[in-house]
């Protein structure tokens, strides 16, 4: 782990443990033990359903040709996830650890590490229409509040950045493909042959119809996540509408966007919680017991896919292991004889 990142992790554990001591333990946990087990699993079952949708925008990416088992799109989308979020790894790390799996499970090396690239994207452009709805309803509901200005400026200059910020990300996609390719080669050796990251990302950026349809997916899974902070400040008592949770939710996308430096948003997305909650007439040790039911659900449906996740790369590393290795004969020089008759071909 490089130094900046342990660096950042650790500031946000401290931060996160601060806030817990400063707003008050008991509090926080009596907040939580409203919710009970039953709660967190509630929260769960939610959460697995929203993945449901992340999977299907991912997978209506690719043509048809590519539209592998929609089962094998929602677990390798649970392991990008769970990477970035109860992991020190970045969510770079996640997207690569989600596209080696559906290579492991027989999709085109090109199509995967593009596909997952564009899908990124396509978040990204509802991220924005999502943090708008927010940004817009958060507004109207605190713009009588002194303190909420400076967060609201911080807001607005997030959004208007995120735009030429995506129009930019796609232009580097395509433009710099041969790089990219030359990237994606060193995680998988496998784009090298069949179709290449450059064709494959230039044909799903082709495609207006198939982009669309992924980023309203991906708005439908962002005003899901919404619900999700609806629920669970509804399980610990806390009365608020679901137009405020979405709002809330929205504005601390925000939040975890500016900090996106932070690995899993550790002390951000309390802070942020803790923050925004009495914005909206919620205590603070609400916002910041919602956060860590959040992260207890994160680590329940977390681990059980970081298992799955290592089970197939151990399956697939044995297989290589029991794979028998072509015979060379006496002087060993098999790849010379190959390259030989390739240069007479």
């Amino acid at each position: 782990m490089k130094w900046g990142v342990a660096i950042a992790l650790l500031a946000g554990l401290v931060a996160a443990v601060y806030l817990i001591w400063a707003i008050g333990f008991g509090a926080v946990m009596a907040a939580i033990e409203r919710a009970g087990v039953g709660g967190l699993a509630i929260l769960c079952l939610y959460a697995l359903v929203v993945f449901v949708v992340l999977a299907a925008a991912w997978m209506c990416l690719l043509p048809r040709s590519e539209h592998h088992d929609a089962k094998d799109f929602y677990l390798a989308r649970l392991v990008r996830d769970s990477i970035a979020e109860i992991s020190p790894f970045s969510p770079v790390g996640g997207m690569v650890a989600a596209a080696r799996l559906m290579i492991l499970h027989g999709m085109n090396a090109g199509y995967a590490a593009a596909s997952v690239a564009a899908d990124a994207t396509t978040e990204a452009m509802a991220q924005v229409a999502f943090l708008a709805f927010g940004i817009a309803l958060g507004v109207a509901h605190f713009r009588h509040l002194a303190s909420a200005g400076p967060l609201t400026e911080a807001m607005v200059a997030t959004l208007l950045l995120a735009v030429p910020g995506i129009a930019a990300l796609i232009l580097l996609q395509k433009k710099g493909a041969n790089f990219a390719e030359r990237i994606a080669g060193r995680f998988f050796p496998q784009v090298r042959s069949g179709t290449t990251f450059r064709d494959a990302i230039y044909e799903l950026y082709d495609s207006p119809k198939r982009l669309a349809s992924s980023a309203a997916l991906h708005l439908l899974a962002w005003i899901g996540s919404g619900g999700g902070t609806f629920i669970a400040f509804r399980l610990i008592g806390g009365q608020v509408s679901l137009t405020d949770a979405l709002a809330l939710e929205a504005l601390l996308c925000t939040l975890r966007s500016i900090a996106a430096f932070v690995p899993a948003a550790l002390g951000v997305q309390e802070a942020g919680y803790a923050m925004l909650a009495p914005l909206f007439g919620l205590p603070a040790e609400m916002g910041l017991a919602v956060s860590l039911l959040k992260r207890a659900r994160e680590i329940v449906i977390g681990i059980p896919s970081l298992i799955y996740w290592q089970s197939v790369e151990g399956r697939a590393a044995l297989r290589m292991a029991q794979e028998p290795v072509p015979w060379t004969g006496e002087s060993g020089e098999l790849g010379r004889a190959a390259g030989a008759d390739l240069h007479h071909e």
